[in-house]
């Protein structure tokens, strides 16, 4: 019933993208005629025009295919599915661009084009939103619901129970479970919370009985690590009912959100951290974004790094430019630059100790040039010289890093990309002395998922909330 559902669900999510791609190409001829730019539209007629729409519409439809706009979006969010439409816009555009190429069409305004994509994008996702909205509302009802049987008992295996019952948005309904051994009082306490109808042991004939006299559209297997032996037994089960049956592994907290699968001969490798800056394109692509970056903020920032240093000599005696040892890229130690905003130190002084909010031995101007971040401001050259990046993980000192790698659990993954001037914690409020653990969440998350959009949101974040908790 569920896959005739989606079946269905696509054949409308088709047409009616079909018909906008031809409405919005029809709009953006419309939209250029009535503009002060109207030349195009003395060389071509409309009719001229429409004759492409032949192959625009197929062209878009077939790159949203490409990109699974029309699998499942069931669990998907609308940001994904969103993403996946103006990647799609994107391709079919530049495809396009090549078809009028191959053509020698001149006259056709590429810009007309691109006025179409904005507004196909657009009305494209508002058509998703709307649908979303009454899939909501069908499925709170009880209606386009996905009956699932849930075989395993383990913490994530549990945990999917309890988001499901959370989300009915995802139309999951949990209609029974499978366990290796049934508690009779856990079992009348699950049946009560989560209005399951059978909770049974995984004897293998009542499972293959189950799933044969039962309407059900999905299995999801979630046994402990220990039960794993029985894998074989259950996995087959399944497969002779011809049930889709997914596995949540019972190792999910060692592996990324993302994991990445690679192919030795027959043998499957699961590399449990994913690190998209590895990839040889998207260094390139950091590492210029970062030397453009620097020489704009050090010429912009000029001036005012002048000032501040003017500032400093005139308050207090000492260096102007604070230099400290801090562990970078691969574990590589590098002196990272900062104004100075205390008072002349001895290195045992500083070796050890966190800088606090009502820190005694910051100065006047120190307190006021940490307040604005313009201390940081000298750390441009070291993004320059390839130390930093304006992105990353924020760098510690060797003392603190010895200490925290005993301490904190994946605390040295920070190493593997280099470190920020600013980063994902520091963006959403994490600086100094806040959760170091909190902070690691954060710049792992950040390592597995960086993208030159993450970049620009950190950026923008930063921007935003700047002087939040700078001290």
């Amino acid at each position: 019933m569920i896959k005739e559902n989606q079946k269905i669900l696509n054949f409308i999510n088709i047409m009616i993208d079909a018909l906008i791609i031809a409405f919005t190409y029809m709009l953006a001829y419309r939209m250029r005629a009535t503009s002060d730019l109207i030349l195009y539209v003395q060389s071509v007629t409309f009719s001229q025009y429409m004759q492409y729409v032949v192959i625009v519409v197929p062209l878009y439809l077939f790159s949203y295919y490409l990109f699974k706009v029309y699998t499942a979006q069931r669990l998907k969010s609308l940001v994904e599915e969103i993403s996946k439409i103006v990647k799609a816009n994107i391709v079919a555009t530049i495809a396009f661009f090549t078809v009028l190429f191959i053509l020698k069409d001149v006259n056709y305004s590429r810009y007309m084009t691109l006025i179409f994509m904005f507004w196909n994008i657009l009305l494209t996702a508002i058509s998703r939103i709307v649908l979303r909205y009454m899939l909501r509302r069908i499925r709170r009802k009880g209606f386009n619901i996905k009956r699932a049987v849930l075989i395993g008992n383990s913490d994530t295996a549990m945990d999917f129970l309890q988001k499901t019952q959370q989300n009915l948005q995802w139309g999951y309904k949990i209609v029974a479970i499978f366990e290796e051994k049934v508690n009779i009082n856990r079992q009348k306490r699950l049946k009560e919370k989560y209005k399951l109808s059978y909770i049974q042991r995984y004897d293998y004939s009542m499972l293959e009985e189950y799933l044969a006299d039962k309407r059900v559209d999905e299995v999801v297997i979630g046994i402990k690590l220990k039960e794993y032996e029985h894998l074989d037994k259950i996995i087959r089960v399944c497969e002779k009912s011809g049930i889709k049956t997914q596995i949540i592994p019972d190792y999910l907290k060692y592996i990324p959100s993302k994991p990445v699968v690679e192919q030795i001969d027959d043998i499957t490798i699961i590399n449990i951290r994913h690190v998209p800056l590895e990839n040889p394109i998207n260094k390139v692509i950091k590492r210029l974004s970062d030397i453009i970056l620097s020489i704009i903020a050090i010429v912009l920032t000029s001036p005012i790094m002048l000032v501040t240093a003017i500032a400093i000599k005139i308050e207090s005696p000492g260096k102007i430019i604070f230099k400290q040892e801090r562990v970078g890229y691969n574990r590589k130690k590098f002196y990272m630059y900062k104004f100075r905003s205390m008072r002349e130190q001895t290195k045992e002084e500083e070796k050890d100790k966190w800088t606090t909010k009502d820190d005694n031995r910051k100065t006047k101007v120190g307190k006021f040039i940490r307040k604005m971040n313009i201390d940081e401001f000298p750390q441009f050259f070291n993004v320059l010289k390839g130390e930093m990046s304006f992105i990353g993980p924020r760098p510690e000192r060797p003392f603190f890093v010895e200490k925290f790698k005993e301490e904190i659990p994946k605390y040295m993954v920070k190493h593997q990309v280099r470190p920020g001037i600013t980063g994902w914690a520091q963006a959403n409020g994490l600086r100094g002395d806040t959760s170091i653990k909190k902070r690691i969440e954060y710049d792992i998350f950040y390592i597995e998922n960086w993208s030159i959009s993450l970049d620009l949101k950190i950026i923008v974040l930063t921007i935003k909330n700047g002087f939040k908790n700078a001290y």
